[in-house]
């Protein structure tokens, strides 16, 4: 018990000790200095919370200070809440800074759109009063936005997780009411957890809009469903995480995935942009040779922390496709399967980390591993993998592999008019006869040439003058490029037709 006592003793002793203020300081006189004059809180969504932002304050004389007042100028009905040198509120008295030191404040804010008139609320904070006032200006963005969230059991308020093929999953999130099946572009849609679309229901996205996923959240298509992404050449759709801080831009793995399951149908995605999630379409559905399972027009696909697209088993048409970076593939193409892609680039310069394959893998196999604990490979037939003026690049040696499991399948595929990155300097593929660029099934070929990228570290992958591809392209039924440039003659290989940089560009 004495120990106990002596406990509670040591502590009451240091907390009077750090009350104490050991240094004398005179009036602030109007002169503090700030890391900056006005915070910007990032964009945030109606009554989501803004990540926290700091501003320091100076006193750059040569006595320690007291400043009398810090406060909002809105009162306590501001929306925004404060922490000034550790302690949260609204209004502070006596703040000390010590001669030649600083002290944080740090900002955040919830704001409910329909409590103020004017999407950008705007509050100052101040500091001391009369004639030694100064300010510090606060600005926010607040977007108004339709919420998805998955429902919640009323007694126990535990999260919902979402049933498929008649097995519950961990997956949290619900399927979506017939009348939630068009996102338009009116308001940006948010969703929490995964939003999943019925068997024999479609749901279809407008021209312009806006869906952003919260951490581990996505779109799922079930069999029998269908996605129509419906965005134009001057309205793309954009699919990100939630995040909007600039700081979060170029931030892989925000959001989880796109995922089209097995026997969903007729999918079609055009001019959209997909970035920031773990894999931007994971795609099972088994489809049939003939039919698409999902079709990608002028589609931009970036910065995702595994796949750009994971295929299974598919069947993809892709023209005017760019997939940027990605911590595995930004293309692979498994399982067998049908791929079609003209006039396409993919260029992974993911600098996250070491990335172990290629831009752009196709395979006919899977292994696994069955109760015995051994391990078996299936193969299945991969019926195309047609290419048709199409970039390979990235920063790896090699940036295009096929990769089969001889078992006496169907292993069909044919690369023309393009550019591959390929460098085997270990002579890995030195007798793999799926990689001799002078079989019959290569024609006009450029190994290892210039792409001439505008910013491969930016994702802009249009090519400038001194490219390889220009011209070297043969003519298809795609004569416009992903931009809306003409390329019915002298077509370049990729996505976009060339363009002379400006030196602002370089």
């Amino acid at each position: 018990m004495r120990y106990y006592i002596s406990f509670i003793i040591c502590i009451v002793l240091i907390s009077m000790s750090s009350c104490r203020k050991d240094f004398d300081t005179i009036p602030n006189s109007g002169k503090l200095e700030f890391s900056k004059d006005t915070v910007f809180l990032d964009t945030i969504f109606t009554n989501i919370g803004s990540a926290t932002y700091n501003l320091k304050v100076y006193n750059r004389g040569n006595n320690s200070i007291t400043i009398p007042q810090i406060k909002l100028e809105n009162g306590t009905s501001s929306n925004y809440r404060l922490n000034v040198d550790g302690i949260t509120g609204k209004d502070f008295t006596n703040i000390d800074i010590l001669a030649k030191d600083s002290i944080f404040v740090f900002i955040e804010t919830t704001i409910d759109i329909e409590s103020t008139t004017d999407p950008l609320y705007t509050d100052k904070i101040l500091f001391d009063t009369g004639d030694n006032q100064q300010d510090v200006d606060l600005v926010t963005l607040v977007q108004d936005a339709n919420f998805i969230y998955p429902g919640k059991d009323p007694l126990t308020m535990k999260i919902d997780s979402l049933t498929l093929d008649g097995q519950p999953t961990t997956l949290r999130g619900r399927f979506l009411e017939d009348d939630e099946l068009n996102f338009t572009n009116t308001k940006p849609t948010v969703i929490y957890g995964y939003a999943a679309v019925a068997s024999n229901k479609t749901l279809i996205i407008d021209a312009g809009s806006k869906i952003y996923f919260h951490d581990n959240s996505g779109l799922i298509i079930d069999k029998k469903a269908t996605l129509k992404v419906n965005g134009t050449l001057s309205e793309n759709v954009i699919f990100q995480g939630d995040r909007l801080e600039h700081s979060f831009s170029k931030t892989a793995g925000q959001w989880g995935t796109i995922w089209m399951r097995a026997g969903s149908l007729n999918n079609q995605i055009n001019h959209t942009i997909i970035k920031n999630g773990g894999i931007g379409i994971l795609i099972d559905s088994i489809g049939s040779s003939s039919t698409p399972t999902l079709k990608l027009e002028s589609t931009q696909i970036y910065n995702h922390s595994n796949y750009g697209i994971l295929a299974r088993e598919t069947n993809i048409e892709g023209n005017n496709v760019v997939i940027g970076s990605a911590g595995e593939a930004s293309l692979a193409a498994t399982i067998g399967g049908t791929y079609n892609f003209t006039h396409s680039t993919f260029a992974n310069f993911w600098n996250n980390g070491i990335r172990q394959l290629p831009a752009v893998l196709v395979n006919n196999f899977f292994t696994y591993t069955d109760e015995n604990n051994q391990d078996f490979i299936e193969t299945r037939n991969l019926y195309a993998a047609n290419f048709t003026n199409c970039i390979f690049d990235g920063n790896n040696n090699i940036e295009f592999v096929l990769d089969k499991v001889d078992a006496g399948g169907i292993f069909n595929y044919n690369i023309s008019n393009s550019m591959i990155q390929f460098n085997d300097t270990n002579n890995s593929y030195e007798n793999n006869t799926e990689m001799d660029f002078t079989n019959a099934f290569y024609q006009n070929i450029i190994l290892n040439g210039n792409t001439d990228f505008r910013n491969s570290q930016n994702e802009d992958f249009i090519i400038g003058e001194d490219s390889d591809a220009i011209n070297k392209a043969k003519s298809t039924t795609f004569s416009i490029d992903i931009l809306g440039i003409d390329r019915s003659t002298n077509p370049d290989i990729g996505a976009y037709q060339h363009i002379i940089f400006e030196e602002d560009d370089l």
